[in-house]
């Protein structure tokens, strides 16, 4: 009986393989290579990837990925806010409309894959104080900068800076202006309640979403404004 459960531990364990018929069959709960080896005797350990003692948490591959993850750490706000002397981009507000929209799901003004719509597709992930007139608080800029109010144009720059993982636009940029003006126009359409607001909108789109289990903690909840 103890040799049979030893027979057990050690396929589980992925010391022994079991075969059949010259085949070899995948161990039900192979164990964590990283887990310390009284870790590694307990077949099922590796199945709770969340647990505080967790030896492989730096080797995540996903953390990398993951543009929220500093998202509690404050940031130095050189750039975000507007300069002295500022003077955006003046141009016709229709063509500067009809740009951001398309900016709006540009990849390519991140460094890390995501676009304004990756998070702000219909109106996700805009809180109830969006529909304020600026400069008005926002949780975002709160948390990361500790700055209580923003203009739109400095919102946009803290989106570039946080999530998209990017340098600030230029502050008399065509770009920053034409997405300053499109935002403002979902702006106007959008309205408080929105049930999606609170949910988390990057996850769908991050590729290491199902390999991470926790997930939920994501602190990327305080990117919304």
């Amino acid at each position: 009986m103890k040799s049979a459960r030893l027979m057990n531990t050690l396929i589980a364990s992925g010391v022994l393989s079991l075969t059949v018929g010259g085949m070899a069959l995948a161990a039900p709960c192979r164990a964590n290579p990283c887990a310390p080896r009284s870790t590694r005797m307990n077949p099922c350990a590796a199945k709770n990837p969340c647990a505080a003692k967790n030896p492989c948490a730096a080797q995540n591959p996903c953390a990398a990925t993951n543009p929220c993850a500093a998202a509690m750490v404050k940031m130095d706000v050189k750039g975000v806010m507007r300069p002295k002397n500022y003077r955006p981009y003046q141009g016709n507000q229709k063509e500067l409309v009809a740009y951001g929209k398309r900016l709006f799901s540009d990849t390519s003004l991140s460094s890390n894959g995501l676009s304004c719509s990756t998070c702000h597709d219909n109106n996700g992930a805009f809180q109830d104080t969006f529909a304020k007139p600026y400069p008005h608080y926002v949780q975002m800029t709160d948390d990361r900068a500790g700055v209580k109010a923003v203009h739109l144009d400095e919102m946009v720059q803290f989106c570039m800076a946080v999530p998209m993982a990017a340098k600030p636009l230029p502050w008399n940029s065509k770009r920053l202006a034409a997405l300053t003006a499109y935002t403002a126009t979902l702006q106007q359409g959008f309205k408080p309640g929105n049930p999606c607001a609170a949910k988390n909108p990057c996850a769908a789109r991050n590729p290491c979403a199902p390999m991470n289990p926790c997930a939920a903690k994501n602190p990327c909840a305080a990117t919304r404004h």
